[in-house]
């Protein structure tokens, strides 16, 4: 960054260090600019859309300095982005632990966002840290699946919050890293704007885009792949391949099935991998789908691992 003409001063050099400074450690980012220069302004909006426009590789994004304005333009456009990205944010507006009717987690709140994830507190880019912990923590590898929740954020101070103040953010769908106890400094409670916990939400899009990946490799690898049940077969299976990758991070696990049926999955059945991959037939393709050259749709119901956070023991004592 020093060579890119940052100094340590700058706002942007102090997010980054706070971004690596978690462990686990991410191992890259890249730093946009946004052009302010007079006569040619440009928002915090279109400098992230032209962040993207430029890079499909950053999952992630944080604004520096956001306003509650800037805050909420940003996540409306995050939100739209493809590939899916997610928002980080900080916040140390008065009225968000207040609760303060129209204050900005609120506001995102009522949007319903799930890509737009805020922290309330007043150690400038705090939620560069929590970014840099969930990039970190992402390795892909044998159960690296993890919750935001309860972790530990380097370089950001707890807020000094009362049980009321902390309620209020945490009603908001918001986050806060303050202490509980004598013991414990913790980052409570992992979740976006919409109240979706952020690691489901990575996860999916994990999912989604090795699915993705997998499927047009044998699209690609196969010299042809036949308008049969058979070929259908093979476009499974190299589905099947990729979700066993979600199986081994600890994303999706074995369970009952509550939701509504798909094909031949009904509610109450087990899906004994976490997941099922599903196609219809070949025969009930129309003739257009046929010309067109369309598989049959395949369906990819999935149950997610899900995560403990929230534990009621009961002491019973007997004299």
């Amino acid at each position: 960054m020093k060579s890119g003409g940052w100094k340590e001063t700058d706002p942007e050099y102090a997010a980054a260090v706070l971004y690596f400074s978690q462990t686990p450690k991410p191992s890259k980012v890249v730093i946009g600019r946004q052009d302010d220069t007079d006569g040619n302004a440009e928002t915090a909006q279109e400098a992230v859309e032209a962040c993207r426009a430029a890079n499909n590789d950053w999952y992630a994004c944080y604004v520096v300095n956001a306003t509650s304005a800037v805050i909420e333009a940003v996540a409306g456009a995050v939100e739209a982005m493809l590939p899916e990205s997610a928002y980080f944010y900080t916040t140390s507006d008065e009225d968000v632990k207040e609760g303060t009717a129209g204050n900005i987690m609120e506001t995102l709140k009522n949007k319903g966002y799930k890509r737009t994830i805020g922290l309330f507190s007043t150690t400038p880019h705090a939620a560069a840290a929590m970014m840099g912990y969930a990039m970190g923590a992402n390795t892909g590898g044998a159960n690296s699946a993890y919750t935001l929740a309860y972790k530990s954020l380097v370089g950001v101070a707890p807020e000094p919050l009362s049980t009321t103040e902390a309620i209020n953010i945490l009603k908001l769908n918001g986050n806060a890293y303050t202490q509980y106890g004598p013991k414990f400094t913790l980052l409570v409670q992992g979740t976006m704007a919409s109240g979706v916990h952020f690691d489901e939400v990575l996860n999916l899009d994990m999912l989604k885009a090795e699915i993705q990946i997998g499927a047009t490799n044998a699209l690609v690898m196969a010299k042809k792949i036949t308008q049969t049940d058979d070929g259908t077969t093979l476009l499974m299976s190299a589905i099947e391949e990729q979700c066993e990758k979600s199986v081994l991070r600890g994303a999706i696990a074995p369970g009952v099935w509550n939701a509504e049926p798909i094909l031949t999955l009904e509610r109450g059945d087990t899906l004994s991998k976490g997941y099922l991959v599903l196609a219809g037939s070949v025969a009930d393709q129309s003739q257009e789908e046929r010309e067109a050259r369309k598989a049959p749709a395949i369906y990819v119901p999935v149950k997610l691992a899900g995560a403990y956070e929230h534990v009621v023991i009961g002491v019973i004592v007997n004299r």
